[in-house]
C-alpha cells in the first residue's frame, strides 16, 4: 500500500470514527497531495513526494509552535503540536546525529575532503547515503562544516 493511499484509509477512519484532531490533519494534507497531482497531472504520486509533502507540513507545524510560544498562544501551540504528532506517524524516525557525524566522516575519508570548500561535494554524498530516510539537511550541513573546518 503506497503512502497515499495509507492517508487516505486512515482519513476514511478518522471520519467514521469522528476523530476531528486527525480527521482535519489528514484533510490539509490531502489538500496538499492533490495540490501536487494537479500541478504534475497525475493520478497518483510516488511515496517520496508524498513524503516530502509530509516533511515541509511537519517542519510547518513546528516552526509554527514555536512561533505561537513566543507570542504567549499556549493554545494554538498545542493545536500546531497535536497535528504534528499526527503527520509524525507517517514520517520515519529522524536520523541521529551520531549516524550523521559516522557518515560525515566515512564521505570525508572517501573523497578525500579537507577544507571547507569541499563542503558541497562532502553535503551531497551524506546525503545521497540517507536518500529516502528522515534527515534534516541543516544538521548535515553544520556536522560537514564544523568537520572541515577542524582539519
Amino acid at each position: 500500500m503506497t503512502l497515499q493511499e495509507t492517508i487516505n484509509t486512515d482519513l476514511k477512519v478518522a471520519l467514521k470514527s469522528k476523530d476531528e484532531a486527525v480527521l482535519g490533519t489528514l484533510r490539509l494534507i490531502k489538500a496538499d497531495i492533490q495540490y501536487e497531482l494537479t500541478k504534475t497531472g497525475a493520478s497518483e504520486l510516488a511515496d517520496p513526494a508524498v513524503m516530502q509533502i509530509l516533511k515541509v507540513n511537519f517542519k510547518r507545524r513546528k516552526e509554527t509552535a514555536l512561533e505561537y510560544d513566543k507570542a504567549g498562544r499556549a493554545d494554538l501551540a498545542e493545536k500546531e503540536r497535536s497535528e504534528a504528532a499526527v503527520i509524525a506517524r507517517y514520517i520515519p524516525k529522524e536520523i541521529s546525529d551520531e549516524e550523521i557525524a559516522k557518515a560525515v566522516n566515512q564521505a570525508i575519508a572517501e573523497l578525500g575532503a579537507s577544507s571547507p570548500s569541499d563542503t558541497g561535494k562532502v553535503m551531497g554524498k551524506v546525503m545521497g547515503m540517507f536518500k529516502g530516510q528522515n534527515i534534516d539537511g541543516s544538521k548535515v550541513s553544520f556536522l560537514v562544516k564544523q568537520a572541515l573546518s577542524s582539519n
